[in-house]
């Protein structure tokens, strides 16, 4: 057991401490043994979460879910602390250096006065800052960790920036067709290489029209999922309540069942309206 004096309400430097000891001779054995490896599933969990507390409009998880959060990138630094490379103040000596940087229309005498203008001279300086000589370095620079429709995006907004990008939503909802055409061809040639290729053009197309719309791709694509699970759910009931094994079934007969589903969901959709 390490001593610790305990208190009605700690800050930061008290977290700091926490992660210390735990980490420490006597500490968690669990903690000891974690690395940046080890715990970079549990990080990407833990801002998920933060996610759902925002969507939920839920601020007692949202405060518990952002200490997860915090505790993560406390953890993180810690690691890095031990192996002498910076701490947690070097973290926050850089985030706030940055932050003034990046914000001369605030702490120097660049003038901004629309959100356009700040978001170019942010592009600019962060170009500057991080040695991007090229607008290929700015697409390169999009973190390749980023779930694939995010990446996608971000990287259609980047080169947009160039001026490569579709004239107007219409014509980036057009190219989905042409997309589709071509994996008709591939999918008709069994050729599985120029399938992969083809299927990655048509949902990367699909994001750029998302980005047009003005529609977040990576948010339209879970909503869909998130309705496709509970009109499932529906059908399945609908399929046991008339004693019957959704496995069992063909495809033609499960349609018909799905499509009443969908009638009950508009129903109560209709009656919330």
């Amino acid at each position: 057991m390490v001593e610790y004096q305990q208190k009605d309400r700690y800050n930061i430097n008290d977290l700091c401490d926490i992660v210390r000891l735990l980490r420490g001779e006597g500490g968690c054995p669990w903690d000891i043994v974690q690395t940046h490896e080890s715990i970079r599933s549990d990080f990407i969990e833990e801002v998920y979460e933060v996610i759902e507390a925002i969507d939920n409009k839920d601020s007692v998880l949202l405060r518990e879910e952002l200490g997860d959060v915090l505790e993560n990138v406390v953890f993180h630094a810690r690691i890095e602390e031990e192996a002498g490379n910076f701490c947690f103040d070097d973290v926050c000596d850089e985030v706030c250096k940055k932050l003034i940087v990046r914000h001369p229309h605030v702490f120097g005498d660049v003038k901004a006065d629309s959100v356009g203008e700040v978001l170019n001279n942010w592009d600019a300086i962060k170009m500057e800052t991080k040695g991007q000589e090229t607008y290929t370095d700015t697409l390169k620079s999009v973190a390749k960790s980023l779930p694939a429709l995010m990446m996608a995006q971000k990287v259609g907004k980047r080169a947009a920036k160039a001026g490569m990008d579709f004239r107007t939503p219409q014509d980036a909802v057009a190219c989905i067709a042409a997309e589709k055409a071509e994996l008709d061809e591939a999918a008709a040639s069994g050729d599985s290489g120029r399938i992969h290729e083809e299927l990655g053009d048509l949902l990367f197309s699909c994001v750029n029209a998302a980005r047009h719309l003005g529609v977040d791709a990576e948010q339209a694509l879970k909503d869909s999922t998130e309705k496709f699970i509970k009109r499932f759910g529906i059908t399945e009931q609908l399929t046991r309540d008339d004693g019957i094994d959704m496995k069992s079934q063909p495809i033609e007969k499960l349609d018909i069942y799905w499509d009443k589903a969908k009638q009950i969901i508009d129903s109560e959709e209709n009656k919330n309206d």
